[in-house]
């Protein structure tokens, strides 16, 4: 059996870039510490989006140019992106498909007993994959370490842990 920890998304242009937040820059050092401590398998998301990223309907419900492939806003932070082993997911979109096609394959190979999931943003991202990992495995338990996450406001964030408590995720870090 393993433990797997899912980092969401902890790209510069989420920390302190163009949709940065004082929030998201605050959560870093517990983001490292817990990748730096944690006996499993880690994976890693990435938020990508294409040069024409206004012209998507993400980009004219949320006109801000953001992680565009190749930018430094696209890369995950640097002190993170030391420790990662695996393949980074690049996502289109707010919840990764391929995340759920990765989370079967890995089971299969040796059984997932627990998956936590920590990163930005709680109230689009975090929870967008926090319920495919609950779709494609319904009988892993999900954790969401509350202090390795931040939304695009406090209150959104806040908002997003309840929302998920109510779908049989452990929110703790509160």
């Amino acid at each position: 059996m393993r433990d797997l920890l899912l980092v969401v998304d902890m790209q510069n242009d989420f920390i302190d870039g163009a949709l940065g937040t004082k929030e998201a820059v605050a959560i870093v050092p517990n983001v490292r510490e817990k990748i730096e401590n944690f006996d499993g398998t880690v994976l890693f998301t990435r938020d990508t989006h294409e040069k024409n990223y206004l012209e998507t309907q993400e980009g004219k419900n949320l006109p801000i140019e953001h992680c565009i492939r190749g930018t430094k806003g696209w890369e995950i932070r640097e002190e993170l992106e030391k420790l990662r082993t695996t393949q980074a997911i690049d996502k289109v979109t707010f919840g990764s498909k391929e995340l759920g096609d990765i989370l079967l394959k890995l089971n299969e190979q040796e059984p997932i007993s627990h998956i936590t999931v920590i990163g930005l943003c709680t109230d689009i991202c975090v929870i967008s994959n926090v319920m495919i990992a609950k779709a494609f495995l319904p009988e892993v338990p999900i954790t969401v370490d509350a202090k390795c996450c931040a939304g695009v406001s406090v209150e959104s964030h806040l908002n997003a842990l309840e929302a998920m408590k109510v779908c049989q995720v452990e929110v703790v870090g509160m």
